[in-house]
């Protein structure tokens, strides 16, 4: 399907290529399917690069998460507007956009507050797998509906999004490498420059040194941290870090006392700001433990996708002056504030590229997958056929 900047085919049904996951933890498989045009509010993008994030691997292996199949996942990419919905009115054909999972509708009173980023009428929610438009989906295949995904579905050559959840960016951006932005490197860098709000010469510990982990690495680098611990039980990941500014990188295998205790012996009594970024409730506890009493505050950027979500916690604790907190998509404002990310990427103030570790063809997504799960990739870039980019 060619698409010229006209938006020569808006109005009409789109026949594309799209990775349709049957049921949890199988395959996917890429399959002819039907986009139909925007409602109003609604966008159709033309997706050219789209990465797998261990979002989309958690969902897709738990089937307790998402109950309906067949679906459409994939949440971290750019594209081109293709057509737009009515009462659109800030974007146009032609548009060089990242789709994004935490919508910014500009009106509710969480929109409205320069405290959050959270949108009370975008509400994150995996298992959701309808257009809040008119509670059904866009895509279908041999007359069956298929899913939505995180209200972005970008495993296919063409998505519909709701314009609020649109961040329209600069054209001489590069699509191959802001594709990041729409999740990973925003929740990492934002984790620290929006939610933690860490200052020059802060001392920051980071558990787990997966792309989220690097990105906080790189968050600290910009806010001019001292001194950046990065922990995790694979060493090889140690040599990616240190690119990002990773100061000191501890395994917690490697000594006889819990982590938390040679984090304090190393940083008079534990750091300024600790990141969770595994998503198990363990490392979670252990990352607010690192922090100083009085002042530290420790940062949930994981999200535990397993049966055991509690955490075990003494109210007194917080007599001591340490704060836990989490983050969503970094506390940025997606399309009011992501902006701001790619304007640093442009100046080179922001390292996005050296995240990325493979890149593939759209249609070998298995392998990408394959790669996330096995720990032999950071990110890896899939180029949608045709895509030109």
């Amino acid at each position: 399907m060619e698409l010229n900047r006209m938006g020569s085919t808006a109005g009409q049904v789109i026949t594309c290529k799209a990775a349709v996951a049957w049921a949890p933890k199988q395959p996917f498989v890429i399959e002819d399917i039907q986009v139909a045009p925007p409602l109003a509010s609604e966008v159709r993008i033309k997706i050219t690069h789209t990465s797998v994030c261990h979002t989309d691997v958690s969902v897709w292996q738990i089937k307790e998460l998402v109950h309906v199949f067949p679906r459409i996942f994939g949440h971290e990419a750019a594209g081109i507007v293709e057509s737009l919905g009515e009462s659109v009115t800030d974007l146009q054909a032609g548009d060089h956009v990242i789709p994004i999972f935490q919508g910014e509708c500009g009106h509710c009173s969480c929109c409205r507050s320069s405290k959050t980023n959270l949108c009370e009428e975008f509400v994150v929610n995996p298992a959701e797998g309808l257009m809040m438009t008119d509670r059904k989906t866009r895509f279908s295949i041999r007359g069956q509906p298929i899913f939505h995904f995180m209200g972005t579905s970008t495993f296919s050559e063409f998505t519909v999004v709701h314009h609020a959840q649109v961040v329209k960016v600069d054209p001489s951006a590069p699509l191959h490498s802001i594709c990041l932005l729409g999740c990973g490197v925003a929740t990492g860098v934002g984790a620290v420059l929006k939610t933690a709000k860490v200052e020059a010469e802060s001392s920051v510990a980071i558990f787990g040194l997966g792309a989220v982990g690097l990105a906080v690495a790189e968050g600290a680098r910009i806010a001019g941290a001292s001194k950046v611990i990065g922990v995790d039980i694979n060493p090889k990941k140690f040599i990616k870090g240190k690119l990002f500014g990773l100061t000191e990188c501890l395994n917690p295998l490697d000594y006889g006392q819990p982590i938390q205790q040679v984090i304090h012996q190393k940083t008079d009594g534990g750091v300024d700001y600790s990141f969770e970024c595994v998503g198990n409730v363990d490392v979670m506890r252990t990352a607010y433990d690192s922090c100083h009493k009085g002042w530290g505050v420790s940062v949930v950027v994981g999200v535990d996708t397993s049966s055991r979500r509690l955490l075990e916690f003494n109210p007194l604790e917080l007599f001591e002056g340490r704060t836990w907190t989490g983050t969503i998509f970094g506390g940025f404002k997606g399309r009011s504030q992501l902006p701001e990310l790619v304007d640093k990427y442009m100046k080179k103030e922001l390292q996005v590229d050296e995240m990325i570790t493979h890149r593939l063809p759209f249609l070998e997504i298995n392998e990408a997958f394959k790669l996330l799960i096995e720990g032999n990739s950071l990110r890896c870039i899939m180029h949608m056929p045709n895509s030109g980019y």
